[in-house]
């Protein structure tokens, strides 16, 4: 079994921490709808102009984790969200 953990930080213009509350829920619950993964607000948590967003997947193989972690990477991009993509990382950890 394999852990894939995938962190995606993101840049954009919050005026409030309601706002970015209410924008960073809207990606977390359209990535949980779209793919059988967990995902959460990771870091970032005081900031208003960033957020991290986790997501972890459980695969069989190495090659399948990594392959829904890019899948769900590339989703966030093409999703033209009004952000800045400034970092994305995977990790993989077998278990």
């Amino acid at each position: 079994m394999v852990l894939g953990i995938l962190r995606i930080r993101l840049r954009f213009v919050a005026h409030s921490r309601k706002e970015k509350r209410a924008f960073v829920k809207s990606v977390v619950e359209r990535l949980r709808h779209r793919f059988n993964a967990a995902v959460t607000e990771a870091s970032d948590l005081n900031s208003l102009d960033l957020a991290t967003i986790a997501v972890a997947c459980l695969a069989s193989d190495a090659a399948h984790a990594d392959s829904q972690l890019h899948r769900i990477a590339g989703t966030v991009e093409a999703w033209h969200l009004d952000v800045e993509v400034v970092d994305i990382d995977t990790e993989l950890i077998r278990l």
